[in-house]
């Protein structure tokens, strides 16, 4: 009988001593309900390193590892495993000398892909050990920059139909028949995909006068990606429409729409904004990738510190906690993935929402809809008739919502919302000026948090940096918090990997404030929000959102430039 991947992989895990049985059982247990690869679940809850695991394999089935982020791979080779198969088994062809070609594979002892390959490829099969992050990575650079090329792709495909500039002219039978056509088809799908393999976060496809401009937004900033010629424009918005189920007849008012996607095993909700601007339509998809909302508070990047004092908040049966924030912080993944933590068959969970960003399992969501009267306010007073544990409120807006939501904390709810403040202490100000009365704030604040995302530097062309000392102090480092002796700073060379930013990937820092008997006599005497922050900071120890990032830039995560970029002096 042929030992499994999963079982050869147990007993290296057991016989080295990677690690512990219970966290062992629990892997297990994450596998056996919700599947996917042991390895990766290993690596993701943080139980044992990618790396480790390869190294530990190496040695136990003496097969040689090799670290594809560093390596360059002739993208000829691309040619002789179709990209289908290399996802199918997760591997990448890496060499070929004679009549061996080498491939990088997680699962070295799958003699069934072994096996499929040789006989697709008629060479012998050498197996070498890589990580599956890499494999994937590779996939994802090699066969991906096959497919991007949608320049040439566009070439002498698109059928050469002239679409009148004026929109009272648009014959829309004709562009909903052209919007069916296989090369637009085609284009709509690999601009989809690539943005999946980009890991963008949103697609702009923005028309401007004399073409089709498509962006992808990736850790935060946008990339120029693709030019489509001008007299497709109405075809792809028509597609988009369609998927959306959205009017392709209406050109002049705004529309929001969703649909959603299969890719790589994950379902992907795509939420669709077409604003009408001088050239045409504008759209904006906002990618919902549901799989990330698992991972919980632990996995957001968050420091210890902060961190240990919101899990304390959320240990309250009631009372208000308040996630602060610009928009694109964050602010959303971090509500959901605390009431997905906290989604448990005994809890009644509410959301209000403008709009339901990420559909969940056990929660009821109800959208937001203005226009029929339906408000944050005006719901949230049929939510409490309904009584919930749990209440998320997308966004406290004004005083109504504000000061139902503060009474219904006090009456036995946890509620969860944002406000758009600069920091934690601001929240509280914000609040009493939308007219809530002191005493309400300061009964029913647990905590106010704010939060901000931080592009890492990418681990593949990580290199040192020199940082002046006179830098050091302008952003409010103390001489003991320098990096210590033997370590020093870093920032990104640019490599494939990454685009050439020198980022790849973001963390969260939160600023939490704990309200204690202190800040809440603070609060009844109406004392402005640079002293309650003060008071938090030498009172309480809080770290600031310039701490958070300072401490990040010492630990070799992130750059001067981010630390500027998205916190301010205290």
């Amino acid at each position: 009988m042929v030992e499994s991947f999963r079982d050869r992989l147990i007993d290296i895990l057991v016989k080295g001593k990677l690690i512990k049985q219970k966290d062992l059982d629990r892997a297990l247990e994450i596998q056996k309900k919700s599947g996917g690869s042991l390895g990766r679940i290993l690596a993701s809850e943080g139980l044992v390193s990618e790396r480790d695991l390869m190294i530990a394999m190496s040695r136990q089935l003496n097969i040689p590892p090799i670290d594809l982020s560093k390596y360059k791979i002739d993208k000829s080779l691309m040619d002789l495993i179709p990209e289908r198969i290399a996802k199918q088994y997760c591997i990448v062809p890496v060499s070929k000398i004679a009549k061996v070609l080498t491939i990088a594979m997680v699962d070295p002892l799958n003699i069934f892909a072994i096996d499929d390959i040789k006989t697709l490829t008629n060479y012998q099969i050498e197996p070498i050990i890589a990580m599956e992050n890499d494999i994937r990575d590779a996939i994802s650079t090699y066969y991906g920059s096959q497919t991007i090329e949608m320049s040439k792709i566009m070439e002498g495909v698109i059928p050469d139909i002239e679409v009148e500039q004026e929109e009272d002219k648009i014959d829309v039978s004709v562009v909903a028949e052209e919007s069916k056509s296989a090369p637009i088809v085609k284009i709509v799908g690999l601009i989809l995909n690539e943005a999946l393999k980009r890991r963008a976060s949103d697609i702009h496809i923005e028309p401007c006068e004399k073409n089709l401009r498509v962006r992808y937004r990736i850790d935060g900033a946008l990339h120029d990606v693709l030019t489509l010629p001008k007299k497709n424009q109405n075809a792809v918005l028509a597609r988009l429409k369609i998927m959306s189920r959205l009017d392709i007849t209406e050109t002049r008012m705004p529309q929001d729409g969703r649909f959603k996607i299969s890719f790589e095993g994950h379902e992907i909700d795509f939420r669709v904004s077409i604003l009408p601007i001088a050239f045409g339509g504008k759209v904006v998809l906002r990618i919902l990738d549901k799989s990330s909302l698992s991972i919980g508070l632990d996995k957001l990047g968050f420091l210890p510190g902060p961190l240990s004092t919101f899990k304390t908040a959320l240990e309250r049966p009631y009372g208000m906690i308040l996630v602060t924030g610009p928009t694109g912080s964050g602010k959303s993944t971090t509500l959901y993935s605390i009431i997905n933590q906290l989604n448990i068959p005994e809890r009644n969970i509410i959301t209000l929402e403008d709009p339901v960003e990420y559909e969940l399992n056990g929660i009821t969501q109800i959208p937001a809809r203005p226009e029929i009267g339906l408000t944050f306010a005006s719901g949230l007073k049929s939510v409490l008739r309904q009584s919930p544990d749990i209440v998320m409120v997308g966004e406290i807006r004004d005083f109504e919502t504000a000061d139902i939501a503060i009474k219904a904390s006090l009456t036995g709810q946890l509620i969860l919302s944002t406000l758009h403040t600069n920091d934690s202490a601001g929240a509280i100000t914000r609040l009493i000026d939308m007219g809530v009365e002191p005493f309400l704030v300061a009964s029913s604040l647990v905590l106010s948090s704010a939060q901000r995302l931080i592009r890492k530097i990418c681990s593949n062309c990580k290199e040192e940096a020199e940082i002046p000392k006179g830098m050091l102090e302008k952003i409010g480092m103390k001489p003991e918090d320098h990096p210590k002796k033997g370590s020093g700073f870093f920032h990104g060379k640019g490599c494939q990997r990454c685009n050439n930013a020198g980022y790849y990937g973001r963390i969260g820092i939160l600023e939490a404030l704990l309200i204690d008997d202190k800040v809440r006599d603070m609060i009844m005497s109406k004392v402005s929000s640079d002293d309650i922050k003060n008071y938090a900071i030498d009172g309480l120890h809080m770290k600031t959102l310039r701490d958070n990032a300072i401490e990040n830039l010492v630990n070799g995560v992130t750059t001067l430039e981010e630390v500027l970029r998205v916190t301010s002096g205290d």
